[in-house]
């Protein structure tokens, strides 16, 4: 008889993508039943760091009653931004990609890398890089690292950037480096809380330094009555 080799102790499971990618799905499907306030902050920043301009809405995310998912502005949009246009592309991966979900409709787009692990936001994680296999027109994807909770396979944070830019002879249409990070909203799914981006955008013109806060707050489930409370990780309950 042979003794069967002990497992490591940092070796994935076989098939992580895949399960990863079962995870997010069903996050994302979750996430579709909640409402849920999303505020937005872009900042422009001079060579001290010192605000320059600004860009500022708040809009909820709600459910007509015909079930239509909609968003309704509650705050601005207030526009003081002097060198920055926020562009469709903006906008959309604010929507899209800051809030990034890793499902099973996107594994055919996407290359993966497992990294190995490390501990991010006093969580044992698997650490994947995703990089799109190809990026196509009139398509916003991400390209970054996602830190995977080892035990539920829950992502726990992304880092990354929305992909592709958009450059011409008379367009440069840059997009910063952010991550986001995730809660528990019932014990079980965890959805979006926090973006942030800190960078310096290389403009033919200049580098501008600038700065963009999302936070997701309010989820509340379409039909509940009580709004979720966040929990953070290791709590006692």
């Amino acid at each position: 008889m042979l003794l069967a080799p002990v497992a490591a102790q940092d070796e994935p499971p076989a098939n992580l993508v895949k399960q990863v990618a079962e995870k997010e799905s069903e996050n994302a499907a979750e996430r579709d039943h909640y409402t849920y306030r999303q505020s937005v902050v872009v900042e422009e920043l001079d060579k001290r760091g010192t605000r320059d301009g600004i860009y500022r809405e708040v809009r909820d995310v709600i459910f007509l009653q015909s079930g239509e998912r909609s968003e309704k502005f509650i705050e601005g949009p207030v526009n003081y931004l002097h060198r920055l246009r926020l562009t469709p592309e903006d906008f959309r991966d604010i929507r899209e990609v800051q809030p990034f979900l890793f499902t099973k409709d996107l594994l055919w787009l996407y290359a993966t890398k497992f990294r190995g692990s490390e501990t991010v936001e006093g969580i044992d994680c698997w650490v994947l890089d995703v990089a799109p296999r190809q990026t196509f027109e009139g398509m916003r994807q991400f390209e970054g690292t996602l830190w995977v909770d080892k035990k539920t396979l829950n992502t726990v944070r992304t880092f990354g950037r929305a992909v592709p830019e958009i450059l011409n002879s008379k367009t440069e249409n840059l997009f910063p480096q952010f991550a986001t990070v995730r809660r528990p909203v019932d014990g079980t799914h965890w959805f979006p809380v926090q973006t942030l981006a800190d960078d310096v955008l290389p403009f033919r013109t200049g580098p501008l330094h600038m700065r963009m806060t999302i936070h997701y707050e309010n989820y509340r489930r379409f039909g509940a009555e009580s709004s979720i409370t966040f929990e953070e990780p290791g709590a006692k309950p």
